[in-house]
This record gives C-alpha cells, sequence and structure tokens, in this order.
C-alpha cells in the first residue's frame, strides 16, 4: 500500500506492534497503526481526513470514520502507550548517554472560535504575543544526542473551570481541577520521580523558573535544577562598598550590570548546523533569601547588547565548571527541535477535533511516531538516518480534496518526509 524502505518498514512494524499491545483490544491495532503511519507520510496536514485519503485511498471514507473513532473516541490509555513508547525509546537513547536532564516547556496551538477544549485568549509562544490558543504543557527527557518527550497535559485556563456546559461539551473530566503551569510541571516532575524514570537536572525557562515556589518543590523532589528566571528576580549577594563586602538584596539584572569586566567569559556550548554557537557569560554565587543556601547565578550578555539577555538559577553543584553550567543551561534547545519536529513533521497541532480525549490521544500518537524517528536516529548514522523517508506519498482517489478546499485545491503531493539528523 506505501512504498518504503524495506527493512525500515519491517521495523515500523515491529515497533507498531509492540506500541499497541497495551491498546487493550486488538481491534484498535489497524487504526493506530493508520493514524501513525498518516503522521509519517509527507503532507502539509496531520488531521483526520487526509490521513485517512493517504494511508487507504480506496476506501478513504471508512478509514476517516475509523481514524476518527479511534482517536476521538477510543478508550485506551494514553499512560499505557506513553509507558511501551519510553520502554522502547529510552534505551536507544541510552545508547549514547545517560539521561542528563528534564526539559520543561509549554506549546501553544492558535485557534479560531471558542469550542476547542481549553481555547482563550492567552499568551501563545508560535506566534509571539496573546491570541486565542490552547496550550500544553511537557516534560522531556534528554542527553547530548536525543530526547523524548515523556508526559504532555493540556493547561485549563480559569475561563474553563467553572463553565460546565463546555467542560461537558468538550469531555473534561470531572477530576481535572485549576493549576497553573508551572504546578502542572511540577506534578509531571512528581510523576517522574515516582515512576523511576531515569534522572537528570531539571531545565526550564523563566516562566517556570521565575516563581519561588516552582524551584522548591523541585529541590523538595530531590531534583537538582538549571531554570530560567525574569531580569527583576531578586537575589542577595555580596557588593564591594568602600573596603568592605556587603550583603545586599538586588534584582538579577542590577547584580550583573556591578560585575566587573573580568567576571565575563566568551563560552562555546555546543556546534550547531553551520557553526559553533557562543555567548559572553558571567556567574557568582548567591542566595535567593537570607537563610536559604548558596546556588549559582548564570548570566549572558552579548557584546552587541546594551544590556544582559537571559539569566539562570541553579542547583548544580558548587564545584561545576563554567562550561558545564552554560552548556547544561542551553540544553533547552532540545525540547525546541522537539516541538519543532513534532509541529512541523508530525502534525502536533493539526488536531481538529474539540474533545479533551483526542486531543490527549493525538498528541500521544504524534509522541508515538516521533520515539520511531528517535530510534532510527539512534541506530543509525546521520548520513544514512536521511538517506530515505520513512513513507512516500500515496496516490489519494482521484479529484479527492479536503473539505473546506476550492475546487482546484489538489490533493497534498507534499515535500518528502525527512528523517531529520541530530
Amino acid at each position: 500500500m506505501h512504498n518504503t524502505s524495506g527493512a525500515r518498514a519491517d521495523r515500523f512494524a515491529a515497533y507498531m506492534a509492540e506500541i499497541a499491545s497495551v491498546l487493550g483490544n486488538p481491534r484498535r491495532n489497524g487504526p493506530m497503526t493508520s493514524y501513525c503511519t498518516g503522521l509519517l507520510m509527507p503532507s502539509d496536514r496531520k488531521s483526520v481526513e487526509p490521513m485517512a485519503a493517504m494511508t487507504a485511498p480506496e476506501r478513504t471514507a471508512a478509514q476517516h470514520q475509523s481514524l476518527l473513532h479511534f482517536v476521538g473516541k477510543g478508550d485506551w490509555s494514553d499512560d499505557a502507550v506513553l509507558a511501551k513508547v519510553r520502554e522502547h525509546v529510552v534505551p536507544a537513547i541510552e545508547r549514547h548517554g545517560a539521561i542528563s536532564a528534564w526539559i520543561i516547556d509549554d506549546t501553544g496551538f492558535p485557534k479560531k472560535g471558542k469550542h476547542s477544549v481549553g481555547v482563550a485568549r492567552q499568551y501563545c509562544g508560535q506566534l509571539g504575543k496573546q491570541d486565542n490558543c490552547q496550550v500544553a504543557v511537557s516534560l522531556s527527557i534528554a542527553n547530548d544526542h536525543a530526547s523524548l518527550p515523556v508526559a504532555y497535559s493540556l493547561y485549563l485556563p480559569e475561563s474553563w473551570i467553572d463553565d460546565a456546559e463546555r467542560r461537558g461539551r468538550a469531555g473534561v473530566p470531572a477530576s481535572v481541577a485549576f493549576k497553573t503551569k508551572p504546578r502542572i510541571a511540577l506534578d509531571q516532575l512528581q510523576w517522574a520521580c515516582t515512576n523511576g524514570l531515569p534522572r537528570g537536572d531539571v531545565i526550564a525557562d523563566a516562566g517556570y523558573g521565575a516563581e519561588a515556589r516552582f524551584r522548591a518543590g523541585i529541590t523538595e523532589l530531590g531534583l537538582r535544577y538549571v531554570v530560567g528566571v525574569k531580569s527583576t528576580n531578586a537575589v542577595w549577594t555580596k557588593i564591594a562598598v568602600g573596603d568592605a563586602d556587603v550583603e545586599m538584596r538586588l534584582s538579577v539584572e542590577k547584580v550583573a550590570l556591578t560585575l566587573p569586566d573580568d567576571a565575563w567569559r566568551a563560552l562555546r556550548w555546543r556546534q550547531g548546523t553551520n557553526e559553533t554557537l557562543s555567548g559572553r557569560f558571567a556567574r557568582l554565587r548567591v542566595r535567593v533569601a537570607t537563610d536559604a543556601p548558596e546556588e549559582w547565578l548564570l548570566i549572558e550578555w552579548p557584546e552587541d547588547a546594551k544590556k544582559p539577555t537571559k539569566y539562570w538559577l541553579s542547583t548544580l553543584r558548587p564545584s561545576i565548571s563554567f562550561a558545564h553550567l552554560v552548556s547544561r543551561a542551553k540544553l533547552r534547545w532540545r525540547i525546541e527541535r522537539d516541538y519543532l519536529e513534532l509541529k512541523q513533521e508530525i502534525g502536533l497541532g493539526h488536531f481538529e477535533g474539540r474533545g479533551w480525549r483526542g486531543f490527549h490521544h493525538h498528541a500521544t500518537l504524534c509522541i508515538a511516531a516521533y520515539g520511531f524517528l528517535v530510534t532510527e536516529r539512534a541506530a543509525f548514522p546521520p548520513s544514512e538516518a536521511i538517506a530515505a523517508g520513512i513513507f512516500e506519498a500515496a496516490e489519494v482517489p482521484e479529484g479527492w480534496r479536503p473539505r473546506g478546499a476550492s475546487a482546484s485545491h489538489a490533493a497534498a503531493r507534499s515535500r518528502q518526509h525527512r528523517d531529520v539528523a541530530a
């Protein structure tokens, strides 16, 4: 039915059989395999309708109903599927080194209307501004070679919590109460600790790290962190006043502006696609409260900037090298790549259903498809991993076009899916 490289097709079939083993009903295995196949096929749109046309061009209507029911109504466990994905993918990642980081972040999905579950006017990172969107919080585990999302939760805004009618239409479980995004993230970290995931240092941006309760929660879990903070976050530090050092509480920006020129160092943190990535940094030991233990304040101030651009607080060990501290802070690029590939290659943001179950089922299946790409990269050098796509484009029924498309709209003949090299 689809043109694939034979060996890779066999590996994909074996992978899907393993993942589908936890669905609870053998009749779900086919829809799951078809859905994940559609996510890996080249198409500009990875919603149910075009995936049905690509995966079953001879019976598109029946396939559409099958996939729609499987993702939107299917009574199968996201947790069980994600656990099976981890069981298969994490060992492949660890062949290139131990897990070293747990990375927290969120991602937004622009939406029109008000009926999609969790939609509200809020900050959307994809757009870089406040707009109508859904936002999901995730936890990824990573090392320097690869990463994998292991937890994924929709943020439900306060405007939804007491709206029984909207909650009912979207199928939001009665047990779901309002939680801030940092609270959701802490729950994901607690879950990861309870379930014995390979430990890593927690990495997050200032949207999380600026909150003292979030940082304290990480410490209470017995984890270390490197988290972004805002320029206005205050710390206690010693400042030279005359001949004496006086401990003062200052914003991290003011602390940065007091540092002498010799406090700043140019450091490289990784090799990018076209160049070595580097920056200008300073670090010092500070306290977030007078009775708190010391931790690191890391500051980035590019040569061409008028003032520092980024700040981190970190409870990594006092003896950590400067270069290692910078490298760990910058490892957050891994989750940015997760989202880039999950959205652009897999279609994470293409789900058109409105319900709670479908939103999470679609994300779980996207992570399962992404997990297969991760295992392929881990098993082969980049030159082989990108030599061929997972699936080539299928012929769709003549004259077929997505709903809402103009008569002149040709069925998708998108670019060949690429197995992006790490």
